[in-house]
């Protein structure tokens, strides 16, 4: 579908209420297939290919991934279905991109689901730091193109966990990165990586609705900024899971699954 100027590639199964899923960085929307399918008789999955990734557009101006602008493309996804509201599921990468939609459209939130997610870092030192070393990876990611950099990317610590699945598993995850563009994720670093972001930590105690926060045992930065931001938080309830790293959703998808699917029902 067109949005704001860009084809956006959007997919949708099961009916009710409606549900957004938002990938990670290097994914796209058939990452969550699995857990669609414990939860599409009772919802209606949005599956959106973000801004550089999967089958959605990407453009040369690393200006238009600006989170900001991300989140007015999902609230146009929205509209083009005719749909004044949803529940929000974001893992990682799309987990900000969930946070900002929530913080910019609130009205159009009724429950967020925030996986393995931040808020962004809190101090400008901070964001420049981070900015810097994402413009190294994507010059990276443009100089020695994508299998090298999936392969890195692989081998990255916060991953470690995934080297526990069965090896059908990773080379699905694996095949699914390799269909990245380089351009794509290169601005995707560069216009909506953590650095980028405006930082979103003093905005949270506004949030008017249930919030389920998200990590796995196995990453114990993001156990530490769900703790921290299940304070700030006036509806937010936190769960970590054990024997996870940070792909939750692939590492125990049926648990997260179920977990997901009572949260949005019962909270």
């Amino acid at each position: 579908m067109k949005i704001n100027g860009l084809e956006y590639h959007v997919e949708t199964a099961g009916k009710g209420e409606p549900l957004l899923l938002l990938h990670g960085f290097t994914g796209n929307g058939d990452i969550w297939k699995e857990i669609a399918t414990l939860l599409q008789d009772e919802f209606r999955c949005i599956f959106v290919d973000i801004i550089g990734h999967g089958k959605t557009a990407k453009p040369d101006d690393a200006g238009r991934y600006a989170i900001q602008k991300a989140a007015a493309d999902l609230r146009a996804v929205l509209e083009q279905f005719g749909i004044a509201q949803a529940s929000v599921l974001g893992y990682s990468m799309g987990g900000r991109l969930a946070l900002t939609f929530a913080v910019l459209y609130p009205q159009m939130v009724k429950k967020l689901v925030l996986e393995s997610a931040s808020p962004g870092l809190k101090t400008e030192a901070e964001r420049a730091a981070r900015r810097k070393q994402d413009e190294q990876l994507a010059d990276r990611i443009l100089s020695e193109g994508i299998e090298a950099f999936v392969d890195y990317w692989t081998n990255i610590p916060l991953f470690e966990s995934q080297k526990k699945l069965a090896a059908d598993v990773r080379e699905k995850i694996r095949t699914q990165r390799l269909e990245n563009d380089p351009v794509g994720l290169a601005n995707s670093l560069r216009g909506m990586g953590t650095g980028a972001q405006p930082s979103w930590w003093d905005c949270l105690q506004k949030l008017d609705f249930p919030v389920l926060l998200a990590a796995g045992e196995g990453d114990p930065k993001f156990c530490r900024i769900a703790e921290e931001m299940k304070a700030r938080m006036p509806h937010a309830k936190k769960i970590i899971f054990s024997h996870c790293g940070h792909a939750i959703h692939a590492e125990d998808p049926r648990k997260f699954g179920t977990m997901v699917k009572g949260f949005l029902k019962n909270c």
